[in-house]
C-alpha cells in the first residue's frame, strides 16, 4: 500500500514557473544553457517527460536520487524504467498533469527505493516537468514523533514538560489521572501547583541541576493532587536540549508508588512480627526447658519418693506445654494451607464445653479465678470435630485466665439464636484497646507485650481459634470497652437440626480398656530418644529392641521379627522411609505394623510415610496414649 497526502498546488515551484517544457536541444539553442546551470545547481531533483513519457532531461540530483548514471535516462520511457510506479500515487499525479494539465503535489512512499518522496508536477504542451526530493528522514521523524506522542498520551505514568522557570508546557493523560488537573487547567501554570509548600526547596534544587545539564535519577517524594490528597510518587527529571545543544526545558516522568509503599510497609510489618515471633518462640521454649533441666538435677539428688514424684509431675507439665506450642504452630500452618482435616460427627455442645473446661481448669484454678458456666436447658447438637472445637473454647478460656488479674471472674455462657448457637467467653481482665480489636485475630497479634511476656504465649491462639471456627462454618467476634474493662469473645456455630441415629462422639471414645503386650522395635538415630522410649514401653510390659540407623533397622527387623516398628524418618546410612520399603519387600516384613515417628507433621509428610509403606504417622515427642490408640485402631483394621 502507498501512503500519500495529495494537495492542489498553485505556486510552489523553486524556480519560476515555465509552463513550456522544451527538449534539451531547444533549451541549448535558445539560451537554455543558463537555465540548465540553474537546474543543475538546485537541491531538488528535476526531470522532464515528453508526451510519450520519455525522459527529455534530468538534472544531476535526479540521477543521484534515482541511482543512475548521468545520461542513462534520456530517451527512455519512465514506465519501463520504473514499473513500480504503476498503481502508485505518483502515477496519479503524473497522469493528472499530462492528461488533465493539472499541477499536483504528492508525498508518498516508493517501496522500490524504500523512500518517501515529495513530488510536484507542472504540465505543458510538450509534456510535464517534475520536481522531487527525498523526504524519508523528515517523514520518519514525524512518525517517530507521532509514536512518541501516542506513547506519552497512553502512558500510565505522568509525563510533564516544563520551562526552566517551572512553567508547565505539556501535561499528558497520565498526569491528568495522577494529579486530577486537566491539561487545560495545568498547562501555562507553575509546577508548584502540585508541590507541597515544604517541598519547594526540592524543586529549586531540581531546576538548578537541570540547568547544568544533569539528569535527576529516580527519587521518591510527595506531591499534592487537585483534591488536596498527598500521594507518594517516584520522579525522574531529564534536561530537554534545543537545536544548539543548550538546555531549554525539563521533562519529568512521575509514577504513583502509593500502593507499593503500602505493600512495602505491610511487608516490613510482617518481617517485624516474624522477628518478634522468632524471639518470642525462643523465649517460650526456654521457659519450660529451664524447669525440665532443673528437674533432672533434682531427680539425681533427691532421695525421697515424694520429691521425685513432684518433680516428675512438674517435668510432665512443662513438656506438655512445649508440645502444645509446637502443635499450635502446626495447626495454624495446616489451616493456612487448607490442609487441616476435621473429623466431624454428631456431638453434644455440652461435651465440647466439658472437654474445654477440663483442659483449661488447671490454669484457671492456679490463677485463683472463679469460672461460671451457663448451658442451655435442652441439648444442642453440632456437626463438628469434638477435639478441635474443644480446642477453640479451651484457648479462649486459657486466654481469659492469662489476661485477668488474680482472683478474677470468667463466664462461659451459651444462647440459641435461631438455627445457630452462640457461646461467649467473658472475663474481667485487662481488656483490649479499640485500635487492637481489628487485628486481634491476626497471626502473631499481641495486645500487650509486657503482659504477654509475663504470662507466656506466641500470639497464635486467637488466629487458631478463628481458623477452626470458620472451618466449622461459624464466626468469632470480640468486644471490649477498653483497657482494664475485660473482653468478650463470642463464637457462633450452626446447630445440627436433624438427629440421625448414630453414636455421639465422646472424649473417651476409642480408648482401649487394657493395653496388650507387644514385641516392639524402636528405631531412632538419637540414642537417648530410642532408649528412653524403649524403657517406657518395657515398663509397660512390652518386649522392646532398638536400632539407631536404617540399615540396622532392617537387620534387627529380620532378626527379631517384631510385631510393631516405631520408625524414625531422618537417619544416617539409610532413612526410615527407605528402610520401611526394604522391610516391606521381604515376605516376613509384610505383616509388621510400621509406624513413622518424626518431627515432620504436615500432610505431605504423612503422605510420603503412607507411600513408603507405613501404617501410621506420629509426631515427636510420641505420646503413649496416642500410640496406644493408633495401635488399637490398626488392630481393628
Amino acid at each position: 500500500m502507498y501512503r500519500a497526502k495529495v494537495n492542489h498546488m498553485s505556486d510552489q515551484a523553486p524556480i519560476s514557473r515555465a509552463r513550456d517544457v522544451r527538449s534539451e536541444e531547444t533549451l541549448l539553442s535558445e539560451g537554455g544553457k543558463r537555465a540548465r546551470e540553474i537546474l543543475e545547481s538546485i537541491t531538488d531533483a528535476f526531470f522532464a517527460l515528453d508526451r510519450s513519457w520519455r525522459f527529455t532531461y534530468a538534472n544531476r540530483q535526479s540521477y543521484t536520487l534515482l541511482g543512475r548514471q548521468p545520461g542513462d535516462l534520456l530517451g527512455h520511457n519512465i514506465w519501463e524504467q520504473y514499473p513500480g510506479l504503476y498503481g502508485s500515487e505518483f502515477e496519479h499525479v503524473y497522469r493528472d498533469a499530462m492528461d488533465r494539465h493539472q499541477e499536483r503535489t504528492v508525498t508518498a512512499f516508493f517501496p522500490d527505493h524504500d523512500r518517501w518522496y515529495e513530488v510536484r508536477t507542472y504540465p505543458s504542451d510538450e509534456g510535464i516537468a517534475v520536481y522531487f526530493r527525498n523526504v524519508t528522514d523528515q517523514k520518519r521523524g514525524e512518525e517517530d514523533r507521532a509514536r512518541l506522542a501516542a506513547i506519552v498520551d497512553s502512558s500510565e505514568d505522568a509525563i510533564i514538560s516544563k520551562s526552566l522557570d517551572g512553567v508547565i508546557q505539556s501535561w499528558n493523560a497520565g498526569a491528568e489521572r495522577l494529579f486530577e488537573y486537566t491539561a487545560g487547567e495545568a498547562v501555562g501554570r507553575s509546577i508548584t501547583l502540585i508541590i507541597p509548600a515544604e517541598r519547594l526547596d526540592e524543586e529549586r534544587s531540581i531546576i538548578a541541576r537541570i540547568r547544568q545539564g544533569e539528569r535527576v535519577e529516580p527519587f521518591e517524594t510527595v506531591r499534592r493532587t487537585k483534591s488536596g490528597r498527598l500521594i507518594d510518587i517516584s520522579i525522574t527529571v531529564s534536561p530537554v536540549r534545543g537545536g544548539d545543544g543548550n538546555v531549554i526545558a525539563a521533562s519529568k516522568v512521575a509514577r504513583d508508588i502509593t500502593e507499593r509503599k503500602r505493600a512495602d510497609e505491610a511487608l516490613r510489618e510482617v518481617d517485624r512480627k516474624k522477628d518478634e515471633f522468632i524471639a518470642l518462640l525462643a523465649h517460650e521454649l526456654r521457659n519450660p526447658l529451664a524447669p525440665i533441666r532443673n528437674g533432672l538435677q533434682v531427680l539425681r539428688m533427691a532421695d525421697d519418693r515424694a520429691s521425685r514424684d513432684r518433680v516428675r509431675e512438674m517435668m510432665d507439665r512443662q513438656l506438655s506445654h512445649m508440645v502444645r506450642l509446637v502443635d499450635d504452630l502446626l495447626d495454624v500452618s495446616r489451616i493456612n494451607q487448607n490442609k487441616m482435616e476435621l473429623r466431624r460427627s454428631r456431638v453434644l455442645l455440652a461435651d465440647v464445653i466439658a472437654s474445654a473446661v477440663e483442659t483449661a481448669r488447671p490454669q484457671i484454678d492456679d490463677a485463683g479465678h472463679d469460672l461460671t458456666v451457663s448451658m442451655p436447658g435442652s441439648p444442642v447438637y453440632l456437626d463438628a470435630d469434638l477435639t478441635r472445637l474443644a480446642q477453640v473454647f479451651s484457648n479462649l478460656l486459657t486466654n481469659s485466665a492469662k489476661y485477668t488479674e488474680r482472683g478474677g471472674q470468667i463466664w462461659l455462657s451459651t444462647e440459641r439464636r435461631g438455627t445457630d448457637v452462640a457461646v461467649t467467653v467473658r472475663d474481667t481482665g485487662i481488656g483490649i484497646p479499640a485500635e487492637s480489636l481489628g487485628h486481634i485475630f491476626d497471626m502473631f497479634s499481641q495486645v500487650d507485650r509486657s503482659v504477654e511476656r509475663s504470662t507466656g504465649g506466641l500470639g497464635i491462639g486467637l488466629a487458631l481459634v478463628k481458623g477452626l471456627v470458620e472451618m466449622h462454618g461459624g464466626t468469632v467476634t470480640v468486644a471490649s470497652e477498653g483497657q482494664g474493662k475485660g473482653s468478650a469473645f463470642t463464637v457462633t456455630l450452626p446447630v445440627l437440626v436433624d438427629r440421625p441415629a448414630f453414636p455421639v462422639a465422646s472424649p473417651a471414645a476409642g480408648q482401649a480398656a487394657a493395653r496388650p503386650k507387644r514385641h516392639i522395635l524402636v528405631v531412632d538415630d538419637n540414642r537417648d530418644g530410642a532408649e528412653s522410649l524403649a524403657m517406657m514401653l518395657g515398663l509397660m510390659g512390652n518386649k522392646v529392641g532398638t536400632a539407631n540407623d536404617g540399615l540396622a533397622a532392617v537387620e534387627q527387623a529380620e532378626a527379631l521379627r517384631p510385631e510393631v516398628i516405631l520408625m524414625d524418618v531422618g537417619m544416617p546410612r539409610l532413612n526410615g522411609l527407605e528402610a520401611t520399603r526394604r522391610i516391606r519387600e521381604q515376605p516376613w516384613g509384610k505383616g509388621i505394623t510400621i509406624i513413622a515417628q518424626t518431627g515432620w507433621g504436615q500432610d505431605d509428610d504423612k503422605q510420603r510415610s503412607r507411600e513408603a509403606g507405613c501404617d501410621g504417622h506420629l509426631i515427636k515427642p510420641v505420646d503413649l496414649q496416642d500410640l496406644e490408640q493408633l495401635l488399637v485402631e490398626l488392630d481393628r483394621k
